[in-house]
C-alpha cells in the first residue's frame, strides 16, 4: 500500500501511537484476525414503559439466548428440569442459591455441579471474542479464577488437578456464591453483544427510573428515543406542557410514585391545589387505570383529583404553546375556548357534542388558556422540581448520549415510530423554521432542536428547542407520534367514540410494500435489497392475528405489548428481535409471571420463536460497521508501515 494514500502528518500521529514496525504489524495481525470472528449477537427491545421485572428478564436470558446456549452445549447430557435450573440460576444466582440451599441439598457437591456447567457454558459464549475482549469484560472481583477456568484445558492431565483445585478452593473458602453471580452476569455479558432499545422506556409501568439505571449499568447499549421518551426529556428541560403531560400520564396509571420515590418530587402542593380546587368534584371523568396488584385504592380519591386537575392545567398550558406557535398548525387542538359551560357542550372540528363534565372553575371563559394564581405557583414549583432533580437530570443525559431518533447500525435502520410519508406513499414535506425537511432531512433537523432544547446556551435557541420536544411528543408531522392528532381532551370529556379516533400516518398504510421499504431505506444511507428496518411504537394486536413480520421480513415491528396496560389488547406481554451471525430470530412473549416462580419452578417467559431471515452464509465481523472500521484502520496501519519500511517516517525504540 503507497503511503501518499495519507497525510504524512496523519501518519506521524498514528507513529505516536504504534512507534516502529514491530508494534505496527502486530496490530495489523490482531486486527485482521478480528475481522474472521463471528459477527456479534445484538439484541432488540421497545416500548419498554416501565416495566422493569419483564424488561430485567428478558435481559438477563437475551430472549432465549442462554436457553439456546444450553441446549446446544449439553444437548442431551442433562435433563429439561436441569436446563431449568441452570438457567435460573444464572438469570437469578443469589435468589436460587438461597432455595437449594433450604432444600438440605450437600451444598459442596452442588457448587461442584453446578460451577463446572457454568464455566463451560462462560467458556462456550466467549468463543466468539478475542482473549483481550473476554478478559476485559470479566468482573473485576474474579477476572483472574474465571480466565484460568475458561482458558483452561481439562483434557491434559498436567492441568486438571490445577483446574479442580481452584473450584475446590473456591468452595472451601466460601465464595462458591459470589463465583457463581460472577459467571451468570459473565455469560449474559457474552451471550448478546449490543442491546438496541427502539424507544419508549417511560410512562405507564411503575419502574422507568429502574430500568434506566440498568440500562446505565449495561455494557453496550443505544436508545431510539420514542415519543414517550421525548416527553420525559422536554420536562427535565424544563418545558411546562411537558411536565404537566408527564404528571396526567403518571396519574391515570396510579404511577405518581414514581415522582415521588423514584425521583424524589415533591407533589405535596399539587396535592393541596388539587383538594382544595375539586373538593366537592366526584372526578367521575378521570378514573385511573390502574393495576390491582400494584395500586392502594385508598389514594383513588385523591388521585382522581390530582388527575383532573393537573389536566386541566396540561390543556391551558398547551393552549399557550400552540397560540405560541401557529406555523405549528395547530389549532384544532384548541378546545377549551370551543366549550359552551352554560350549555354543557363543546364544539369538536365543526360539530357540537355534549360535554361529560362541566365543572372547570379555574377556566375563565373571557381567557381559558390564562392560569390563575394557584395554578403559575403550582407550575413554577413543579419546573423547579423536575429542573433540580439529580436523579432525573442524570438519567435524561444518558439518553441524550446513548440516545438518537434513528441509527443506521450494520445494515439496519432503527427508529421508534415511522417516516412521514404523503397518501400516495411519498416521503412528506414538514416545515420546521420556514424550511422544509422530508424523509433523514427531518429527522435530523428535529434531532438538533431536541438536543438544542437541553444544551442550548442562547436562552431563545434553548426555549425554541424545549418548544420542539413538545412538538416532537405530539404533533401530527412528529416522526415518532405518527398519528395525525391526539385526542385527549376528547377522550376524557367526550362521549362519543367518533372524536376519539387517532387516524395514523400514512407510512402505516404503505409499510408492508417492498417499494416503500426500499425507497425508505436509501433515503437512510443503506442498502434498499438487503437492510430491514427496525420499528416499535404500534403494539402489534397478536390476538387478531396481525403479523410483527411486514413486507416479507424487511421490516419488523417488536412492539407487542411489553406493557401490561396493553396486553389485554395485544394478547401477549411483547416481541424482541435478536440478530446473531446466522440471521434474524423473533421473539413472542407471555407475561412475565414473577422472579420467585422462575427460581422455584424454572418459569422462564415462554417464547415462540421464529425464524425471519437465515444468512447463506455465517456472519463475521467483517460483515459489520466495526468490520468496515477495523478495515480502514488496517489500510491506515499498512501505509505507516509503508512509510517506515520507505523510511519516510523514522522508527522509535
Amino acid at each position: 500500500m503507497e503511503e501518499k494514500k495519507y497525510d504524512i502528518h496523519y501518519l506521524k500521529c498514528l507513529a505516536k501511537q504504534f512507534p516502529n514496525v514491530n508494534e505496527t504489524a502486530t496490530e495489523i495481525i490482531n486486527l485482521q484476525s478480528i475481522l474472521s470472528l463471528p459477527k456479534g449477537t445484538e439484541h432488540f427491545l421497545s416500548d419498554i414503559h416501565g416495566e422493569y421485572e419483564q424488561f430485567a428478564h428478558v435481559l438477563k436470558n437475551g430472549s432465549g439466548t442462554v436457553r439456546r446456549k444450553i441446549d446446544d452445549e449439553f444437548g442431551n447430557i442433562i435433563s429439561a428440569d436441569e436446563k431449568k435450573e441452570l438457567a435460573s440460576l444464572i438469570y437469578y444466582p443469589e435468589e436460587k442459591i438461597a432455595m437449594v440451599r433450604e432444600s438440605g441439598v450437600n451444598m459442596d457437591d452442588w457448587y461442584v455441579v453446578m460451577i463446572n456447567r457454568l464455566i463451560r457454558i462462560c467458556k462456550s459464549a466467549a468463543s466468539k471474542y478475542t482473549r483481550s475482549k473476554v478478559r476485559k469484560s470479566l468482573p473485576k472481583d474474579y477476572a483472574y479464577v474465571i480466565e484460568e477456568l475458561i482458558t483452561g484445558r481439562r483434557d491434559q492431565s498436567n492441568q486438571e488437578d490445577y483446574y479442580n483445585e481452584i473450584i475446590k478452593t473456591v468452595i472451601r473458602i466460601g465464595k462458591a456464591p459470589d463465583l457463581i453471580v460472577a459467571l451468570g452476569s459473565t455469560i449474559s455479558r457474552f451471550v448478546v453483544d449490543h442491546l438496541h432499545i427502539v424507544g419508549d422506556i417511560y410512562d405507564r409501568g411503575e419502574g422507568p427510573h429502574i430500568c434506566m439505571e440498568t440500562l446505565m449499568n449495561h455494557h453496550s447499549v443505544d436508545i431510539q428515543w420514542g415519543n414517550h421518551d421525548v416527553l420525559w426529556m422536554g420536562a427535565a428541560c424544563g418545558n411546562e406542557a411537558c411536565i404537566a403531560t408527564v404528571l396526567r400520564i403518571s396519574a391515570r396509571y396510579g404511577n405518581l410514585n414514581i415522582l415521588e420515590e423514584g425521583y424524589g418530587i415533591n407533589l405535596i402542593p399539587l396535592v393541596q391545589y388539587s383538594l382544595m380546587t375539586y373538593q366537592d368534584d366526584p372526578c367521575d371523568c378521570f378514573e385511573l387505570h390502574y393495576r390491582e396488584e400494584d395500586y392502594d385504592v385508598k389514594n383513588a380519591y385523591i388521585d382522581r383529583k390530582m388527575h383532573k386537575a393537573i389536566s386541566v392545567l396540561q390543556f391551558k398550558l398547551e393552549g399557550q404553546l400552540i397560540k405560541r406557535h401557529p406555523e405549528y398548525k395547530m389549532e384544532n387542538r384548541l378546545l377549551l375556548d370551543k366549550m359552551d359551560l352554560e350549555k354543557g357542550t363543546v364544539t369538536v372540528e365543526g360539530k357540537e357534542y355534549p360535554l361529560l363534565d362541566t365543572f372547570f372553575p379555574t377556566v375563565d371563559p373571557k381567557d381559558p388558556y390564562a392560569l390563575t394564581e394557584a395554578e403559575a405557583d403550582i407550575v413554577y414549583k413543579l419546573k423547579r422540581a423536575f429542573m433540580n432533580c439529580e436523579k432525573l437530570q442524570r438519567h435524561i443525559r444518558f439518553l441524550y448520549a446513548k440516545g438518537n431518533l434513528y441509527k443506521t447500525y450494520n445494515g439496519n435502520l432503527l427508529f421508534h415510530g415511522c417516516v412521514p410519508l404523503n397518501e400516495d406513499g411519498t416521503l412528506r414535506d414538514v416545515e420546521i423554521e420556514g424550511k422544509k425537511y422530508k424523509g433523514k432531512a427531518l429527522y435530523d433537523v428535529l434531532e438538533r432542536w431536541l438536543r438544542k432544547g437541553y444544551y442550548a446556551i442562547d436562552p431563545v435557541e434553548k426555549e425554541k428547542g424545549q418548544d420542539f420536544l413538545w412538538y416532537t411528543w405530539i404533533n401530527g408531522n412528529s416522526p415518532v407520534f405518527g398519528k395525525s392528532k391526539m385526542t385527549t381532551f376528547e377522550r376524557y370529556f367526550v362521549e362519543d367514540k367518533a372524536t376519539h379516533k387517532e387516524p395514523k400516518d400514512s407510512y402505516y398504510t404503505w409499510y408492508d410494500k417492498e417499494e416503500t421499504v426500499k425507497m425508505i431505506l436509501e433515503e437512510f444511507g443503506l442498502d434498499g435489497d438487503k437492510g430491514h428496518i427496525i420499528n416499535g411504537h404500534i403494539p402489534v394486536v397478536s390476538k387478531k392475528g396481525e403479523s410483527p413480520v411486514k413486507c416479507g421480513g424487511r421490516l419488523l415491528v417488536i412492539d407487542g405489548g411489553f406493557s401490561k396496560a396493553y396486553q389485554p389488547t395485544t394478547g401477549i406481554a411483547g416481541y424482541t428481535l435478536i440478530y446473531n451471525s446466522y440471521g434474524f430470530l423473533l421473539a413472542a412473549h407471555e407475561p412475565f409471571k414473577s422472579v420467585e416462580l422462575a427460581v422455584k419452578e424454572g418459569l422462564d417467559i415462554h417464547s415462540d420463536t421464529v425464524l425471519v431471515e437465515n444468512v447463506e452464509k455465517r456472519q463475521t465481523v467483517a460483515d459489520t460497521d466495526d468490520g468496515q472500521a477495523i478495515k480502514q484502520s488496517i489500510e491506515e496501519l499498512e501505509a505507516l508501515l509503508a512509510a517506515y519500511r520507505s523510511g519516510k517516517i523514522v522508527e522509535k525504540s
